[in-house]
């Protein structure tokens, strides 16, 4: 499967290095729909679905995942793939590996309590577990954290991105 993955990254680049106005693009839209309590229903352009709530201490029911929940999720698996594509690259068979997300945060944020305590998380920590056996433990730790800079749910989570908020109140 390593030799899929790496044919596949290899075609790609080689495509955008013959057509580099085709490597900027929009990415898809997510489509949130706020339904019964907090409950949120978002859909993508190609069919995806997922359904996220709020905790019941908030007013949610507590039944289905938080979008910071998700957005750990986002980072975790992103960062996994993103390893794994490297370490396809670097020809390092990986026999195993585990990424773990969690984060700080502070509720007061969220719930408008005080203007200077941020409403998203404080602090990030992404623990990575790997298992590499014919590779070295420095290869493969380079590798892996080579992969881990090209996730781009953590690229964004790092700096800065242009964010527009555009808001239409529908008439009635």
């Amino acid at each position: 499967m390593s030799a899929d993955i790496k044919s596949s990254i290899e075609g790609a680049v080689e495509y955008l290095k013959q057509h580099p106005d085709e490597a900027r693009y929009t990415d898809s839209v997510a489509r949130a729909t706020l339904g019964d309590s907090l409950r949120v229903s978002v859909v993508g352009s190609v069919g995806d679905e997922i359904t996220t709530d709020m905790p019941e201490a908030i007013g949610g029911l507590g039944d289905e995942p938080s979008p910071g929940w998700l957005y750990r999720a986002a980072v975790a698996s992103c960062v996994a793939s993103a390893v794994a594509m490297e370490a396809a690259r670097s020809d390092v068979q990986l026999d195993s590996l585990v990424v773990e997300v969690d984060s700080e945060s502070d509720d007061r944020g969220i719930l408008g309590m005080d203007e200077e305590i941020p409403v998203g998380p404080i602090s990030l920590h992404v623990r990575i577990t790997v298992r590499a056996g014919e590779a070295g433990e420095e290869k493969v730790e380079e590798v892996v954290e080579r992969g881990a800079r090209r996730c781009p749910v953590l690229d964004a989570t790092e700096r800065a991105i242009e964010t527009k908020l555009d808001v239409q109140v529908a008439a009635t």
